[in-house]
C-alpha cells in the first residue's frame, strides 16, 4: 500500500466513523451526505448522472435500495462496514485509474478483478460441478497466492474472488493473504460447511473478506444437487455471519431443474430475512466430461430469468437485495468480460484461463507473469474480438457463440486445462451448439423489444 493510499484510508476512517453512526440514525438526508463524501473522495471519477441519481434515490424512503442501505448499516458491524467502504471505495478509485492507464500502456486487457483457486480439493461433490472432476491434490502455495495479488495490484486490480474446490480448506493461508493486502477486497465462494464460529471471528477481525454461500432454493432443490444436509449447513453458517454482523451473499447456479425455486418470492424473502445482501447468479454451463446438457435452462426459462432480474431490481417493486446474473446482465457491461477485460481465472494448477468456465490456457503462473498472459495469443484473441456479438444477451464465446471459441482455441494453440479428463474444444462446443441455435431468435426478439443500456465500451480493442 502506497503512502498516499495509507493517508487516504486514515482520512476516510476519521470521517466515516461518525458519519455511519448518523446515517444509521437518520438514513435519508445522511445517506445523501455519504454519497457526497464518496463523490468528493472520488475527485469526480464517478459519472455525474450516477451520483445525482444516488442522491435523489437516497431521499426516497420507499426506495428498495434505500431500504437495503438502511438494513446494511443497521445490521452490519460498523467497523466491518467502515473497512468495506474504505477498501472497496478507495481500492476501486486508485485501482481504476491504474487499470485504465495500463490498458493504454500495454495494449491489452487489464482486469478489475481476478478469480483464483487456492485449492482444487472440496469436501462436497455437487451434481454437475466442473470442479468436482478436478484433481484433489492441486494447490496454489501461500507464496503463489501472495504473488498473484502483488502482481495484480501493480496493474491496478484491487478485487479478488476465490473459487475452487472449497477455498476455506486453505483458510489460514487465505486470511494471511487478505491481512497482508488490506487495500484489496476478497470475495470467497464457499459451500459454508467450514464456516465455524472461530473462523467467522477471525474473518471479522480481518475486515476485507466477504462470502458468497452456495445456495440453490429449497432444502429439496439445494440438497438434490449438493448432497443431503447441505441446505441446513448453509443456513447455520448464515446465522453465524448474521449474528456476527458480517456482510455476505449467496452464489446461485440456476439449472433447468431449480430455476423456479431460486427465483421464487419465498426464496428471496427467506434469504433477505437470513441477512443475505447480494446474490450472484450464473447459468449452468456444460463444462467437463460429466456435464449434463439437460441441466441447461431452456430458452423460455432464460427469457423469464431476464424479466425476473429486472423486476427484482426495480427500485419501487423489487427486493432489498442486489442480484446480478453473469449471462443476462451482459448488456450492462458491454458483453463478454473474460480474458482480463473485467476478470480472468487462475486454477489451482496455476493455469491462467480466460474464464472460470472456459478451461483452456496458453500460460501458467509458474512460467509467465500475469501481464505476459494478458499479452499472449489466447487472451489477445479475446481482446481483439470482444464484444463477440452486438446483442449482449449473447455475450459468451462458448455458450452462445461456440463457433468463436472453436476458432480462438484452434488458432492460438491453447490447451485444455481440465484436471481430470482433457476436453478438446470441439467436444465442449458441440454441447453448446443446439442451445446457441435455440436461444438466438429469442435473444434477438428480446433485444429488439426492450430498451437496452448503453455502457461505455472504451475497453474494446480499437473501439474507443
Amino acid at each position: 500500500m502506497t503512502i498516499k493510499e495509507q493517508l487516504q484510508r486514515c482520512g476516510a476512517s476519521v470521517v466515516l466513523r461518525p458519519l455511519l453512526h448518523y446515517v444509521a440514525k437518520n438514513p435519508g438526508p445522511n445517506l445523501v451526505k455519504l454519497v457526497e463524501l464518496v463523490d468528493r473522495v472520488g475527485g469526480g471519477e464517478f459519472p455525474e448522472k450516477t451520483m445525482t441519481a444516488l442522491k435523489k434515490g437516497a431521499l426516497d424512503e420507499d426506495n428498495v435500495w434505500v431500504r437495503m442501505a438502511t438494513n446494511l448499516l443497521r445490521d452490519t458491524d460498523k467497523k466491518h462496514t467502515r473497512q468495506l467502504l474504505m477498501t472497496v471505495g478507495l481500492g476501486a478509485l486508485n485501482g481504476t485509474k491504474l487499470v485504465r492507464a495500463n490498458r493504454e500502456k500495454y495494449n491489452c486487457n487489464i482486469p478489475f478483478q481476478i478469480l483464483f483457486d487456492p485449492t482444487s480439493a472440496c469436501n462436497l461433490k455437487c451434481k454437475g460441478c466442473w470442479a468436482g472432476e478436478y484433481d484433489k491434490h492441486n494447490n496454489l502455495s501461500l507464496a503463489q497466492m501472495d504473488d498473484i495479488v502483488r502482481q495484480a495490484k501493480a496493474l491496478g486490480t484491487r478485487m479478488f474472488m476465490l473459487t475452487g474446490g472449497e477455498p476455506l480448506m486453505r483458510a489460514d493461508d487465505v486470511l494471511t493473504v487478505a491481512r497482508k493486502h488490506r487495500e484489496c477486497y476478497f470475495v470467497i465462494y464457499t459451500n459454508a460447511t467450514l464456516l465455524t464460529d472461530e473462523l467467522v471471528k477471525r474473518v471479522k477481525k480481518c475486515g476485507n473478506i466477504t462470502f458468497a454461500i452456495s445456495m440453490e432454493g429449497t432444502p429439496e432443490s439445494n440438497d438434490a444437487r449438493r448432497g443431503k444436509g447441505a441446505y441446513l449447513r448453509s443456513v447455520k453458517a448464515m446465522e453465524r455471519l448474521q449474528n456476527t454482523g458480517l456482510l455476505f451473499g449467496i452464489s446461485v447456479c440456476y439449472t433447468r431443474d431449480n430455476i423456479a425455486a431460486v427465483t421464487s418470492d419465498a426464496f428471496m424473502q427467506d434469504m433477505i430475512a437470513r441477512g443475505v445482501r447480494f446474490g450472484l447468479y450464473f447459468q449452468y454451463m456444460p463444462v467437463g466430461a460429466k456435464a449434463d446438457v439437460e441441466l441447461i435452462p431452456t430458452p423460455a426459462q432464460r427469457e423469464e430469468m431476464y424479466h425476473w432480474l429486472r423486476r427484482t431490481r426495480n427500485g419501487k417493486t423489487g427486493n432489498p437485495m442486489f442480484v446480478m446474473d453473469f449471462q443476462n446482465d451482459g448488456a450492462y457491461v458491454g458483453g463478454c468480460i473474460a480474458a482480463g477485460r473485467n476478470y480472468f481465472h487462475i486454477n489451482a494448477a496455476g493455469d491462467i484461463e480466460p474464464c472460470v468456465f472456459i478451461h483452456y490456457a496458453d500460460s501458467n503462473i509458474r512460467e509467465h507473469t500475469l501481464l505476459e498472459a494478458l499479452q499472449r495469443p489466447l487472451f489477445q484473441a479475446f481482446y481483439k474480438g470482444q464484444p463477440f456479438c452486438d446483442n449482449h444477451l449473447k455475450p459468451c464465446p462458448m455458450l452462445e457463440n461456440p463457433h468463436i471459441l472453436r476458432e480462438m482455441v484452434n488458432c492460438t494453440g491453447a490447451c485444455s486445462t481440465d484436471q481430470i479428463a482433457q476436453e478438446d474444444v470441439e467436444t465442449l462446443c458441440s454441447k453448446c451448439d443446439a442451445y446457441a441455435a435455440d436461444w438466438h431468435p429469442v435473444a434477438e426478439r428480446i433485444w429488439a423489444e426492450n430498451p437496452q443500456p448503453k455502457p461505455k465500451t472504451q475497453y474494446y480493442a480499437g473501439k474507443k
